[in-house]
C-alpha cells in the first residue's frame, strides 16, 4: 500500500505541477500579449486625440470659432470651405480616422467629399450619448455603432471632444469616427496562439465592438467587480456552457473604462498534457502490478512470525508486561523477539526506578516550595524591631521577636511536610500579628472554624499565609479603609474546604490564571502559584484552587482538600 500510495502521489503530483506550470506560462504570455496589444491600442487612441487637437489649434479652426461665438452664419460656407485642408491633412495623419464633423449653432462642418445622410446631429446617437453623460468631460469615446452621419455606413467607435477655444463654446462638438476594423486589426495582430480571443470591453461587460458577441464571454458580477478594481491581472470563471476559461485583462489609460480581456479554453490549453497524463497512469498500473506481485511473496515469508510477535505486543499495549517472545529459529524475527524480552525487562527496571525518582522528587519540589519565604516581609519585620527597640517600646519588640521566633519553628515542624490545622492556624496567625505591627492599622483579621474538632486534622504545612500574604501586599496597600481578612474552614464527608476572603481592591481573576499558567510567573501572582504547585504536587488532580473577586468588595481564594488522602 505505501509504495502504491507512493507511486500514486508522485504521477498525480507530476501531472499536477506539470499542468499549473503550464497554465501559468500561458497566463503570463497572455498577460504580456495582452498588455503590448493595450499599449499599442492606446497610442492609437492618443494619436487620434492629438491629430484632433492639432486640427483644433489651426487657424481655419479657430477663425470658425470666432464667427461661431458671434452667431454670425453668413461666413459658414467660407469657413465650411477653409477647413477641408485641415481636414484632408487631419485623416493624412491619423489613417484609421473614417470621417469628421464639427456641429454647431451655425451649422455643421465636415469633409465635402463625403454625402451627409439627412440625420440631425442633435438627434443623433453620438450627441444623444454625449449630452446624456453625468460626469464633466471634455473628451468622450463612444462604444462601437453603425455610423449613422455620412452615406456610406459601417461600424465605426467615435471620439467625442469640445472645442480648445478661449472661451466656453456651448452646443460646440467635434465628432470623429474610427474605422471598428482598424482596431480589430490592433487586437489580432499581436495574437500567435488562435486559441486565445481579446475582447475589448466597456466597465459592464458589453463588448466595444460590434463584430464582437457579447453572450460568448458573459462575466459573472465578481469578475465584473475585480475589472473595475484593479488596473491589470487575470482570474478563471466558468462561462454558460460550463467550460473553464482563462481570462487575462488590461485597463486603456487613454479611457479606463474600457478594458482589453483575452479568452482561452483551459482545456483546449491543456489538452497536450492528456497524453502526459496516459503515460503517468500507465506506468502507475504497472508499478502497482509488481509491487502486488512482490507484497504477496514477501507477506508469505515474513507476515506469519510476525503474527506472534504482534500478539506479544497487543498484550503489553494492555499493560501485561510478562509476556515473553519464544521461538524454535534463529531468523531475523526471532533475533526482534529477543531484543524485545530485552526492552521490557529494562522497561520493568525503569518504571520501578522512575516511580521511585518521581516519590523523592515531588518530596524535594514541595520542600523547595515550602522553604521559600519573601525576603521583604523578613526585611520589613526586622527593620520594625529595630526601630520599636530604638523608640524604646521594649515591649512590642519582645512579641514581634517571639511571633517571629513561633513563625520559623511551625514553619520548620521538625522537617515535617505534614502538620495539624491547628498549628497551621497557629503560623499564620503569627504571620498576621507580625504584618499588623509592621503596617499599623492596615488590617484585621478573624479566623473562623465550622467545628473545633478540625484543628486536629492534617494538613499540608504553610498553606495559608501564602494566601494571606497576596491579601496583604496586592489587596489592601492602595485602599483607603481597613482591610479585613476573614478565613474560614469546614468539612464535609470528602473535603476539607477553605476560604481566604478579603475586602481588598480585588484582581482579574482571568489575567491572573492567564500569568500563573505562564513559564515564568510574573510576581504578584507568585504566592498563588506557589500554593496551587504545592497542591498539585502533594494531592493531584484531587485538590484544587478557584478564585473569585468582585473588586472593592470581596476576593476569596477557596482551597479543596480530599480527606482521604494519604499522608
Amino acid at each position: 500500500m505505501l509504495t502504491i500510495i507512493c507511486i500514486t502521489v508522485t504521477g498525480l503530483f507530476a501531472y499536477y505541477f506539470a499542468a499549473r506550470v503550464m497554465e501559468r506560462n500561458s497566463l503570463q504570455m497572455s498577460q504580456d500579449t495582452l498588455n503590448k496589444t493595450a499599449q499599442v491600442l492606446d497610442e492609437r487612441l492618443r494619436n487620434v486625440i492629438v491629430a484632433t487637437s492639432t486640427f483644433m489649434m489651426g487657424d481655419a479652426f479657430q477663425r470658425a470659432m470666432i464667427d461661431v461665438l458671434a452667431g454670425h452664419g453668413g461666413s459658414y460656407f467660407n469657413h465650411l470651405s477653409a477647413l477641408q485642408t485641415p481636414f484632408s491633412q487631419m485623416k493624412l495623419n491619423e489613417l484609421s480616422i473614417d470621417s469628421m464633423l464639427i456641429h454647431t449653432p451655425i451649422g455643421d462642418f465636415y469633409p465635402t467629399d463625403r454625402a451627409r445622410r439627412p440625420v440631425s446631429v442633435a438627434e443623433s446617437r453620438v450627441l444623444q450619448e454625449a449630452m446624456a453623460a453625468e460626469e464633466p468631460w471634455n473628451t468622450l469615446w463612444i462604444a462601437g455603432h453603425q455610423e449613422e452621419l455620412f452615406s456610406r455606413s459601417h461600424p465605426v467607435i467615435t471620439l467625442v471632444m469640445k472645442p480648445l477655444f478661449d472661451v466656453m463654446l456651448p452646443d460646440v462638438y467635434i465628432v470623429v469616427n474610427i474605422r471598428e476594423d482598424a482596431i480589430r486589426g490592433l487586437l489580432t495582430d499581436n495574437l500567435d496562439n488562435q486559441q486565445i480571443e481579446q475582447v475589448l470591453m466597456t466597465g459592464s461587460g458589453e463588448p466595444v465592438l460590434l463584430g464582437q458577441e457579447a453572450s460568448v464571454y458573459r462575466l459573472g458580477e465578481k469578475d465584473l467587480q475585480e475589472l473595475s478594481v484593479k488596473d491589470r491581472g487575470n482570474f478563471e470563471y466558468t462561462d454558460s456552457s460550463g467550460h473553464a476559461i482563462l481570462s487575462n485583462y488590461a485597463t486603456l489609460s487613454m479611457h479606463p473604462v474600457w478594458k482589453l480581456v483575452s479568452f482561452q479554453d483551459k482545456a483546449e490549453l491543456l489538452a497536450p498534457m492528456k497524453n502526459i497524463l496516459w503515460f503517468i497512469l500507465m506506468i502507475m498500473g504497472g508499478c502497482i502490478v509488481l509491487a502486488f506481485v512482490f507484497s504477496n511473496l514477501l507477506s508469505g515469508l515474513l507476515l506469519q512470525p510476525l503474527y506472534k510477535l504482534r500478539s506479544l505486543m497487543l498484550r503489553v499495549e494492555q499493560n501485561n508486561l510478562d509476556v515473553r517472545f519464544e521461538s524454535n529459529y534463529d531468523d531475523e524475527v526471532t533475533q526482534v523477539g529477543y531484543k524485545f524480552n530485552r526492552m521490557l525487562e529494562q522497561i520493568g527496571t525503569l518504571i520501578d526506578e522512575v516511580k521511585l525518582s518521581e516519590t523523592e522528587k515531588r518530596k524535594s519540589e514541595i520542600k523547595a516550595l515550602q522553604a521559600q519565604i519573601d525576603p521583604h516581609f523578613l526585611y520589613n519585620t526586622l527593620n520594625t524591631i529595630f526601630w520599636k527597640s530604638e523608640m524604646g517600646e521594649h515591649e512590642t519588640v519582645k512579641e514581634m521577636i517571639v511571633s517571629l521566633s513561633m513563625l520559623f519553628r511551625l514553619g520548620l515542624n521538625n522537617g515535617n511536610e505534614i502538620t495539624t490545622i491547628g498549628q497551621e492556624l497557629e503560623h499564620v496567625e503569627q504571620y498576621m500579628n507580625l504584618q499588623q505591627k509592621s503596617y499599623q492599622g492596615l488590617f484585621v483579621y478573624d479566623i473562623q472554624l465550622a467545628d473545633e474538632g478540625l484543628r486536629q486534622l492534617p494538613i499540608l504545612k504553610i498553606i495559608l499565609q501564602p494566601l494571606v500574604e497576596n491579601a496583604i501586599n496586592h489587596g489592601f496597600q492602595e485602599m483607603s479603609g481597613r482591610g479585613l481578612i476573614v478565613i474560614r474552614m469546614e468539612a464535609t464527608e470528602e473535603l476539607l474546604i477553605i476560604r481566604v476572603t478579603d475586602n481588598g481592591t480585588g484582581m482579574d481573576v482571568e489575567d491572573v490564571r492567564r500569568r500563573m499558567a505562564m513559564t515564568g510567573r510574573a510576581k504578584d501572582s507568585y504566592a498563588l502559584s506557589n500554593v496551587e504547585s504545592r497542591l498539585a504536587l502533594y494531592y493531584g488532580d484531587q485538590a484544587s484552587m478557584e478564585l473569585e473577586s468582585e473588586p472593592n468588595m470581596a476576593t476569596t481564594v477557596t482551597l479543596r482538600i480530599p480527606l482521604d488522602a494519604g499522608y
